[in-house]
């Protein structure tokens, strides 16, 4: 009996200390996403005009509103082109990067460390580098393009309403594919030689050993950073503010820039807060599909 009080005293201060530790933490979620989740619900069911304004429950009146406004599912259109977007060009030009710097060559070392540059520039000096290079009057990348004679006439990149939105992808592609690239280099370096050299007794050509050994190694990878590069860039709003505001016309309004002018700029919170739910709502029932048709997420996977 006494080893079992003691046991079951050890348990107890155990569990105390445990909770001691990760207190902070849950209260810094608690304080920065439970309560303003919380309280962004409640106000998308309210008439409130801006924080700290009197307000009265209007019940289901902004998602209606929301549901009938045009421009609301403009924006949600444009993001996801802007997703889709950066999601193909991003998987593409990481890849096809991770296994470049997989091989050997002079320089390896150097090309591995600074590929990662681009990544870790503040935004506010991407959006001032990139307004400059592109800029339709003094920007260096018209001048070039003039220069060479491939085009008459400067190109308005971030005015124009057909260019404007494959550019800003660019530019953000730009600046996460490398990250995107030393992970899958990162998962590169854990497949064994041995498929490899099994592949090369049997004449395997390169094709067929990326498609039958590489590709399968690399997919559980591919799939974790599919879900998550989903989610970022559906959230991304810095780049785009920053860089166009949304324009030209709408042109790079994507939700998170609409929620931002509904509750910063029109002083509606009520429908900022009922877009960012519904947006919130989209992207947990992605997840639970993603989850669910994606294999590496089964259970049995997790654990082999």
């Amino acid at each position: 009996m006494k080893i079992k009080h003691k046991m079951k005293s050890s348990w107890n201060n155990t569990s105390l200390f445990g909770i001691i530790l990760i207190a902070p933490l849950l209260l810094w979620i608690v304080a920065t996403i439970v309560y303003p989740l919380i309280r962004s619900v409640w106000m998308s069911f309210t008439d409130v005009d801006f924080l700290g304004s009197n307000s009265s429950f209007v019940g289901f009146n902004n998602y209606i509103d929301l549901i009938k406004d045009i421009e609301f599912w403009s924006a949600f259109g444009k993001s996801i082109i802007w997703t889709i977007g950066n999601a193909l060009l991003q998987v593409i030009l990481g890849f096809a990067t991770a296994l470049i710097i997989n091989q050997q060559f002079k320089g390896k070392k150097f090309v591995r460390t600074w590929i990662i540059l681009s990544w870790i520039i503040p935004t506010i000096v991407l959006a001032i580098i990139w307004r400059w290079v592109l800029n339709s009057s003094f920007g260096i990348l018209n001048y070039i393009l003039q220069a060479l004679n491939l085009i008459d006439q400067p190109i308005n990149f971030l005015g124009s309403l057909q260019m404007a939105m494959p550019t800003v992808i660019f530019i953000n592609t730009w600046r996460w594919f490398p990250f995107l690239a030393i992970i899958v280099l990162a998962a590169l370096q854990t497949i064994p030689a041995d498929p490899y050299e099994a592949a090369d007794i049997d004449g395997a050509n390169s094709l067929q050993k990326f498609i039958y050994i590489t590709f399968p190694m690399l997919r559980p990878t591919l799939s974790v950073l599919g879900l998550i590069g989903t989610l970022w860039s559906i959230n991304i709003f810095d780049v785009i503010y920053m860089l166009t505001r949304g324009g030209p016309a709408g042109g790079t309004e994507t939700i998170p820039v609409f929620v931002y002018q509904k509750a910063f700029q029109e002083y509606a919170m009520n429908k900022a807060s009922a877009a960012a739910v519904l947006l919130f709502l989209f992207l947990l029932a992605f997840v639970l599909f993603y989850i669910k048709v994606e294999p590496t997420f089964k259970e049995e996977n997790f654990l082999r």
